[in-house]
């Protein structure tokens, strides 16, 4: 006992005079004291050392050592090699951090005792546990009730049987993966958890290293969080994922970094509501930017680079249980969004329906204020964007394309998914049975005031609102193999820069009145009895012309009001450049498409005098995927005659194939 206790006071003296550090080792962990901590060693009845505040029985010291590593406070690193791992603990928190290792399997506890409470005061500061090495069967398991920050510094973890990270600690977790270094994180299929990277709580993605995700278990998302997720800076790779490739709870945000998510079972990002009831954010926190105590299922993508590849049948890219917001909000942080659908239409058996993928889908409202958005769906019924409240876009650029065909089955007893190209063989099945891949849809209003909307949908409506539509900016480029643009409600246009170019129905559609009161348009539509511009007459609606500058191949409906401007009938040639003045002032230059097959002649309106120049050169800025110009010249002047009706005499856009309900 004395001979023990005279080693242990020599020990103390030498790293105070020699200011080194006190290792104590139990097991696969050891506890590090700087001399300028460790203070007063007390012994107790010769069977326990208790140092700040930690007490160790004598019999589990492994080794107890004396070195010059560096120790930085409030730190725990864990260092994996192959089937081992060890532990090094700060010594000022020693008292408060329980680790235990087997093999490689490290579960960390973080005593009550530090709270977020006593963090916020200063009484404690929040630990930071770095993870580096690698091991093919490991895992990091961390428990606490305080906030904590999780780095990853160049480590290569795989957990057969687990999640290589589970954090069951339900407070914000910051979770950075160190700049310069590439991380990689494995499950295999007997993984029950999840996600291959759990956190019960908030998770705050940051850094400016690399993080590499395979999830490869039967329940894995590929990083799941059961509050909110939040992203800066680093680059996260989520090459596989038996579910979600993200998946979290409240609200996603992502700030800046670079997301790609390819591989996965299902969705790409998804936002669920943690409570159903939710919340909306504080005008406080709005104010700052931020969005604490949110619970409403909304996803913020302000800036950075997002990529989705996925193939999983009637999945989406991003979907959210709230809204979603898309902007550049983020201080010098350019977003771009790329997400690209190869995902068939299925039957839902649990809903009883037949659904089709979808780029972006919204159970809430969408905003788009910035970014350059890419969205790509070719398989069958997929849609580009699908937003169940309403939509305003307001800037950026988005490019829609989808080329799948309508996806239906025959009965809910017979739901063998078949594939056609034309709405018709589909018409008088219930909406249940059968969906339509349409470009962008919204079930709510939406407004275009800004920004370039390009969208292309093979056989189906390239833009649709159930409810109304207004347009007054931006540039607009819809193709359709139906109704280009089509609203099931009242359609206003009041400028902008529009063109409507269908292959098989109508070019504007409205199902309630069609207001045209400014605006530069170009319409195009197959051929009769269908119009360049159309309104619901049949339902006692009409189509009025106010103001702006229109060409419309297929001409305007019938008993259309015509005020405030002249009107005038152009022949025309596939193919052609033409200009179209009103008076001496260029209003737009541009190109008749191939696609028309509504006979040889155009109706052409402006304010004041229209005038058309074909043969002419395009320049300035262009617009409509190329089709169309803001200024030309040369060219060869075009005669114009009388107007006197559009061609309009049936449905006007409900035909078969026309503007009615088309699938959900």
């Amino acid at each position: 006992m004395k001979k023990l206790l005279m080693t242990l006071t020599l020990v103390l003296t030498y790293i105070v005079t020699q200011a080194q550090t006190l290792n104590v080792t139990v097991g696969s962990t050891t506890d590090q004291y700087p001399a300028t901590q460790a203070g007063e060693m007390t012994y107790t009845d010769g069977t326990a050392l208790t140092i700040l505040g930690k007490t160790y029985s004598i019999s589990d010291i492994t080794k107890m050592y004396t070195d010059e590593s560096s120790v930085t406070d409030n730190t725990v690193n864990v260092v994996y090699n192959g089937t081992s791992a060890l532990v090094y603990v700060a010594g000022n928190i020693a008292q408060y951090v329980t680790a235990t290792v087997s093999g490689a399997h490290v579960s960390i506890t973080q005593s009550d005792a530090i709270t977020n409470d006593l963090i916020t005061a200063g009484t404690f500061s929040e630990i930071t546990y770095n993870l580096s090495g690698a091991s093919t069967d490991g895992s990091l398991t961390l428990a606490g009730s305080a906030k904590c920050t999780v780095e990853v510094n160049g480590l290569e973890l795989t957990n057969p049987s687990g999640a290589p990270i589970n954090i069951t600690n339900g407070k914000r977790i910051a979770f950075s993966v160190k700049k310069g270094t590439t991380n990689t994180l494995k499950d295999g299929e007997s993984n029950t958890e999840k996600g291959c990277l759990y956190c019960k709580g908030h998770l705050e993605l940051k850094g400016k290293g690399t993080l590499n995700v395979y999830a490869y278990g039967s329940k894995a998302h590929g990083i799941k969080s059961g509050d909110y997720t939040e992203m800066k800076n680093c680059t996260v790779n989520i090459l596989a994922a038996t579910k979600d490739g993200l998946s979290c709870n409240e609200y996603f945000l992502m700030k800046s970094g670079t997301l790609t998510i390819s591989g996965t079972g299902d969705d790409g990002i998804q936002c669920d509501i943690d409570n159903d009831e939710g919340t909306s954010i504080a005008a406080t926190d709005a104010a700052e930017g931020g969005h604490e105590d949110e619970d409403t299922g909304n996803i913020y993508l302000e800036g950075g680079t997002v990529t989705i590849t996925f193939t999983a049948a009637a999945s989406k890219g991003i979907k959210s249980a709230g809204n979603i917001h898309i902007s550049e909000s983020a201080s010098d942080t350019p977003l771009t969004l790329t997400v690209k659908s190869e995902g068939a239409a299925t039957w839902d058996s649990d809903d009883a329906e037949v659904k089709g993928s979808k780029c972006l889908s919204a159970d809430g409202n969408m905003t788009i204020s910035g970014g350059t958005l890419t969205l790509t769906s070719t398989g069958s019924g997929g849609k580009g964007i699908k937003v169940d409240g309403t939509l305003a876009i307001s800037g950026g650029t988005v490019n829609v394309t989808t080329t799948g065909q309508i996806a239906y089955c025959a009965s809910t007893s017979n739901t063998t998914i078949k594939t056609t190209t034309t709405s018709s063989t589909t018409e008088k099945l219930a909406d249940a049975l059968k969906t339509s891949p349409k470009g962008i849809k919204a079930d709510g209003a939406m407004t275009i005031s800004g920004g370039t909307v390009n969208v292309s949908a093979s056989y189906h409506e390239a833009i649709e609102t159930k409810s109304t539509l207004d347009i007054s900016d931006g540039y607009v480029y819809a193709y359709s193999g139906d109704d280009a643009i089509n609203s099931s409600s009242h359609m206003t246009i009041s400028g902008g820069y529009i063109m409507a170019n269908s292959s098989g129905n109508d070019g504007l559609d409205a199902n309630g009145n069609l207001y045209i009161t400014g605006g530069n348009i170009f319409a195009v539509a197959k051929a009769q009895p269908e119009v360049g511009i159309d309104a619901n007459t049949e339902g006692g609606y009409k189509l009025y012309i106010s103001g702006g500058n229109i060409v419309a191949i297929g001409g305007f409906e019938n008993n259309s009001s015509i005020s405030g401007g002249t009107a005038k009938s152009a022949s025309y040639s596939k193919g052609t450049w033409y200009a179209l003045y009103n008076g001496s002032e260029i209003a737009f230059a541009f190109k008749v498409p191939s696609n028309s097959s509504m006979g040889s002649t155009m109706a052409v309106y402006t304010k004041g005098t229209p005038s058309l120049m074909s043969g002419v050169t395009g320049s300035g800025t262009s617009f409509w995927n190329g089709n169309g110009n803001s200024n030309a010249s040369g060219g060869t002047s075009v005669s114009l005659s009388s107007y006197s009706g559009g061609q309009g005499g049936g449905p006007g856009g409900n035909q078969p194939g026309g503007g009615g309900p088309g699938g959900h």
